[in-house]
């Protein structure tokens, strides 16, 4: 019998760990594996022989209902990037290696766009050196919703229940005052805006935030962002904005650029901050009102307390999914959500081939965009309101979430 083995990387967020939920599960009902081990910090852990055995640790259902409300990556997380195996065959070789060790005949790796970039290389790898008897499946996990062939991903939901939230409640504060002022909010997102779309999400209970939206997608140009302040302002006295971390200028250059050198990360990815910092400034020498800006930051990601149910669910499903296709022989692949219908909200589970994901990037549509560029369509309300659906049980100590950890 063999064992299998599962790994997180790349950003963590409030689903993951129910992915994680639903790979032990799955092992733990079938017959056919034997032990699961975990790899602490990615593919980082795999290459370090870090592994620690789960059935123990995990083997309850009040761990596992209790892994599922926890944020954050349990496992451990990296952004280790792997070069190509013909050029470093020796990091493969030591991958093998530590799977041969222990015994694993299946790899689960829960991540983003990058970590499906891993799965195609040692998959890759595996079928150039014709090893068949281990099978390598991605799980997906990304807030920012970008990776293709699946119809959303792991995490998505909750951040963007979160930011319909805050926005929500960002437009009861901001609305007191009848001095005119402009709220900036800036959301996570490089190269897609699908998070600072669902922003969007607070106003379907009658809140007015955000009164515009840019997207990082669509050319962002500073004069017409001044033009529709002001016009906003003529309206009302209080202006509320959500802008993507990564928004550009019509030359393709990220609008914080100019400002000062970031540098890159580990994946080649400029390290980006300050957008909103930065029309604040604009907006403060152009217009002259009060204004402030607001980066939301990590807490997108690990707000777990305001977790979608159906996101939850989701990224439960899809771990068993992904173990199940693995413990079956399937390698290679990425499991995915297949919307059947949007009222009533229906998915299905699938795989798709790891080639049409890795190191693809799947945009929001130029059509679920207003014709201005400053608000999102019904089109995209019909896609995210199902997402967000449901509030789960949380379990609390000393008035506050409790969390688990593995090491």
């Amino acid at each position: 019998m063999k064992n299998l083995l599962v790994a997180q990387s790349g950003g963590p967020s409030a689903a993951i760990n129910a992915t994680l939920c639903g790979v032990v599960e799955k092992c733990l009902m079938d017959g056919n594996v034997d032990k699961i081990y975990g790899a602490k910090h990615g593919i980082q852990g795999v290459l370090d022989d870090d592994l620690l055995e789960l059935n123990g640790i995990l083997s309850d259902a009040q761990s596992l209902q209790l892994l599922c409300q926890t944020p954050s990556s349990a496992l451990g997380s990296c952004r280790l990037k792997l070069g190509k195996w013909e050029e470093n065959e020796a990091q493969y070789e030591q991958i093998i290696s530590v799977f041969r060790k222990y015994n694993i005949g299946y790899f689960i790796y829960i991540g983003g766009n990058d970590s499906m970039d891993t799965i195609h290389k040692v998959s890759d790898y595996c079928a150039a050196k014709n090893i068949t008897d281990i099978a390598v499946m991605g799980a997906p996990k990304t807030i920012d919703n970008d990776l293709a062939e699946t119809d959303h991903c792991p995490g998505f939901a909750s951040a963007a229940k979160y930011i319909a939230t805050t926005f929500a409640e960002l437009s009861c504060d901001c609305s007191v005052y009848s001095i005119p002022a402009v709220t900036i909010v800036e959301v996570m997102g490089r190269d897609a805006g699908w998070l600072t779309a669902s922003s969007a999400l607070a106003r379907v209970n009658g809140a007015s935030a955000p009164d515009l939206i840019y997207i990082c997608e669509l050319p962002f140009s500073k004069e017409q962002f001044l033009q529709d302040v002001r016009n906003e302002l003529a309206k009302k006295p209080n202006v509320v904005v959500a802008i993507s971390e990564g928004i550009k200028n019509e030359a393709g250059d990220y609008v914080t650029s100019d400002l000062d050198n970031r540098g890159t990360d580990a994946f080649g990815h400029k390290i980006l901050a300050g957008a909103g910092k930065y029309l604040e400034e604009v907006v403060k020498a152009e217009i002259g009102c009060k204004v402030r800006s607001i980066e939301l930051n990590l807490m997108q990601r690990c707000a777990s307390h305001v977790a979608s149910a159906t996101d939850i669910y989701e990224s439960r499903m899809l771990g068993s999914a992904a173990a199940g296709y693995a413990i079956a022989g399937v390698t290679g692949k990425m499991a995915i959500v297949r919307r059947t219908s949007d009222a009533p909200y229906r998915v299905e589970f699938d795989y798709a081939g790891i080639e049409k994901i890795a190191n693809k990037v799947k945009e929001v549509p130029k059509n679920w965009m207003n014709p201005e560029g400053n608000d999102v369509t019904e089109e995209m309300m019909a896609y995210l309101l199902p997402l967000i659906q449901g509030e789960l049980p949380c379990t609390y100590i000393n008035g506050v979430p409790a969390h688990i950890r593995l090491f």
